[in-house]
């Protein structure tokens, strides 16, 4: 007996456990966690060069990169929930744009620039918050 092959595209089918480990309200959560972690990110900063303006200030130094986030989270990951947990290819480029939106947007907004250290700076501490959110919660599933 001769059996059928599937040939339909499987480049979007969801990760084996997406549905059963981030139902629809998971997706808001983890949003909410990255912005968390990015604003981690602007008030390490703050902290490290003596700029703290408050919380006002902290939410002015931190938008460029929160848009950049909310941009580039909705752009790669959209509603789909395994995407929000994927490292590659939808973590990189939710870094990525968060890293490029934000450093375009400081700059438009006149934040004070993105010299060349800065840059580095912020794409490592955007990486390891990022990229190592979505690291963690997939082991997390995994180990499930």
């Amino acid at each position: 007996m001769s059996r059928a092959v599937d040939t339909a595209d499987t480049t979007h089918r969801p990760h084996p456990n997406a549905q059963r480990a981030l139902p629809g309200w998971t997706i808001p959560v983890v949003l909410l966690i990255d912005i968390v972690l990015v604003t981690v990110f602007v008030a390490i900063g703050q902290r490290e060069h003596t700029t703290q303006n408050g919380f006002l200030g902290l939410l002015v130094t931190a938008s460029p990169f929160l848009i950049g986030l909310l941009v580039s989270s909705f752009g790669f990951c959209r509603a789909r929930a395994h995407r929000w947990i994927q490292v590659w290819p939808a973590g990189i480029g939710v870094w990525l744009g968060t890293l490029a939106l934000g450093m375009l947007l400081r700059v438009a907004l006149d934040q004070g620039g993105a010299p060349l250290p800065f840059i580095l700076v912020a794409a490592g501490s955007l990486a390891l918050f990022l990229l190592g959110r979505r690291a963690l919660t997939g082991l997390l599933l995994r180990r499930r």
